[in-house]
């Protein structure tokens, strides 16, 4: 594992769906019984746009809206619900989805299908209104996904065939829109279609199949993308709603101390909003857990780091941020995790993102604590620096500018509570 403490470059090639496919599959790590399920709707729904001869660039959308249909769904409950046919309030988690995805400009269409993927066809009878934003793409996903859940993963695939085109050819035009029911019929035709849904390779069998390139993005633009996910992250749970804005603003205002180049500073916030990246794979349920952690659960929630790794690393470009956000819980003595590096291994990007994390953790308020006063938070980091865990010297800048670096952790948890406010608003709407 390399040392790495360079800024991320000027522009960097990204391939989003290599991006999106690795968050599907961190939020499907929350249970064993949504293993897949994702990029199983994923493919049906590329193969459907396939046979309905859509776009590239309509195919390419509706297949990462796919892969991240049910990022709304915040609770394990949450998630497991999705996979019943018949859903109660099936609207929810799609608004909250669309709610999330829209704040960064190069997923709004993908948005807006992930808002409708719930809507029936209703024989054609939608409003206007309804006409005019609902995109095609959001049919196929409605499709797409109820012939998901309705597979059996504890039988064979194919003994279920005729049983789930006939359950989903009865709702031709009340449910579902009828061209799209035949060109899954067509496919239907095809046992390979229906092995490759339930193939432990089928993320590879994805990434061949469409052709999404790669775009260019400048550091701005991946700020963007960063704070958007950092929403996704933190919005899971109400404990840590603002944590990620509070350790990014901490982080870079450290980095600005230590002279860090204006790139550089960046990059650093951009680790913060990414550090607990891999929380989406732990279930919000735990995460507010108000009592003391069960060694197993807190094993469970440490994963996370590993998580985080792993889905950065899965995206070529994204090195030098990998190596920010995945070492925050490392310490200088090697008895950090989940890689257990030393201070030889750690790049100052890493030691800045560990300060802030901790710094941010025991002086931001919670709902079942207030956060540390000055006194307090000085005498648990200092003590963090004798037992050699926190670097000596980021610690010092924390020390000596400790008015400024907490103003900002609290400028930008301000904000986020007026954002979390606004996604409470909308969740409440819809449990009412």
């Amino acid at each position: 594992m390399k040392n790495i403490d360079h800024p991320i470059a000027n522009t960097t090639q990204i391939h989003l769906l290599d991006l999106v496919i690795c968050l599907s599959d961190t939020m499907d790590l929350i249970s064993p019984d949504v293993v897949n399920h994702h990029k199983q709707v994923a493919y049906i729904a590329l193969n459907i746009a396939g046979e309905l001869k859509l776009s590239a660039e309509q195919t390419n959308n509706i297949v990462m809206a796919a892969a991240l249909h049910d990022i709304g769904a915040i609770s394990l409950k949450d998630r497991l619900s999705t996979l019943c046919f018949e859903m109660e309030a099936p609207h929810r988690h799609a608004e909250l989805g669309y709610y999330l995805l829209k704040m960064f400009e190069p997923f709004s269409g993908i948005a807006t299908l992930v808002r409708f993927h719930h809507t029936a066809w209703n024989n054609g009878n939608v409003t206007k209104a309804e006409r005019e934003q609902i995109p095609v793409g959001s049919f196929i996903l409605h499709l797409a996904d109820r012939v998901a859940v309705l597979i059996n993963r504890k039988k064979e695939i194919t003994g279920q065939i005729q049983p789930i085109c006939s359950k989903i050819e009865a709702l031709a035009n009340k449910t579902f829109m009828p061209e799209q029911i035949d060109a899954l019929k067509r496919l239907a035709k095809n046992e390979y279609f229906w092995h490759d849904i339930v193939s432990s390779t089928i993320g590879t069998i994805l990434s061949l199949r469409a052709q999404t390139k790669a775009i260019e993005m400048d550091i701005h633009e991946f700020l963007s993308l960063a704070n958007m996910l950092r929403r996704i992250i933190d919005f899971r749970c109400r404990f840590t709603a603002t944590h990620s804005s509070g350790v990014a603003a901490c982080a870079e205002g450290l980095a600005r101390l230590a002279n860090f180049t204006d790139r550089m500073c960046l990059t650093v916030r951009i680790a913060g909003y990414l550090h607990d990246l891999g929380k989406i794979a732990i279930p919000s349920e735990l995460l507010e857990k108000s009592s003391k952690l069960l060694n197993e659960e807190f094993s469970i929630i440490q994963n996370h780091v590993l998580y985080t790794h792993n889905v950065l690393s899965a995206v070529k470009g994204l090195e030098v941020i990998n190596s920010w956000a995945s070492f925050h819980h490392e310490r200088l003595d090697g008895k950090g995790y989940p890689f257990q590096l030393r201070d030889v291994d750690l790049p100052a990007g890493s030691r800045i993102l560990a300060v802030a994390d901790v710094f941010t953790a025991i002086t931001e308020d919670r709902p079942y604590r207030k956060g540390m006063s000055r006194g307090e938070a000085l005498q648990v980091i200092q003590k963090m620096v004798i037992d050699s865990a926190l670097d000596t010297e980021i610690v010092s800048l924390l020390i000596h500018h400790y008015d400024t670096i907490d103003a900002l952790r609290l400028s930008a948890q301000s904000a986020s509570i007026e954002e979390y406010r606004q996604f409470l608003k909308l969740q409440s709407a819809y449990l009412n």
